[in-house]
């Protein structure tokens, strides 16, 4: 009797571990060692961001907005695709070490604040072709804004961290800006 038991849980776990796997001997998923990625480390990056509105050649355009967005205090509804250069000082003449790539969206009826959803796509010495992605909340009048950093790519697998933002220049005028970035992020 207790051989015909084993023999039937043997059957029965030899059915499921059959019906389980995939016919090429492939699971979906596994399990890995972290520490196998190498070192974590923390980096700290400095640079500024030129959104240029204006001119015949500018790296932010409104792609979208509201019926009531040009009557809006705040502009809410605007939708802004941008492609802004990432320079080392503030002037656009400065090295070039990147491209600011996404949109900002007006996304307040109370004050000035933006939807931002962008890569960091960097272009410079061995981060080239690596990238850093932002999404967060940008309330440009304040002084120092932070938003997350929630991933990344390249060099910057499983990145986290944040951006802080200070405006280093604004024209009112034309509505250019140049925007001081500090970022922090962990990444292996």
């Amino acid at each position: 009797m207790a051989a015909k038991a084993s023999l039937l849980l043997l059957l029965l776990s030899l059915s499921l571990a059959i019906s389980l796997a995939k016919p090429d001997g492939r699971r979906f998923s596994r399990t890995l060692r972290p520490e196998k990625l190498g070192k974590e480390r923390l980096s700290h990056f400095r640079f500024y961001f030129h959104d240029i509105v204006s001119g015949r050649n500018p790296t932010a355009v409104r792609v979208a907005q509201a019926a009531t967005t040009n009557v809006s205090r705040t502009a809410f509804g605007m939708v802004m695709m941008m492609d802004n250069p990432l320079t080392v000082g503030p002037r656009l003449s400065s090295k070039l070490v990147g491209r600011a790539q996404g949109i900002y969206a007006s996304a307040s009826q109370t004050e000035l604040s933006f939807l931002m959803v962008l890569n960091f796509a960097f272009t410079e010495g061995k981060y080239n072709g690596s990238n850093l992605s932002v999404l967060g909340r940008n309330s440009i009048f304040s002084g120092v804004r932070e938003m997350p950093v929630v991933g990344g790519s390249g060099l910057f697998r499983f990145a986290r961290g944040y951006a802080r933002a200070t405006t280093h220049e604004v024209n009112f005028n034309t509505g250019d800006a140049v925007v001081k970035y500090n970022v922090y992020v962990f990444h292996y």
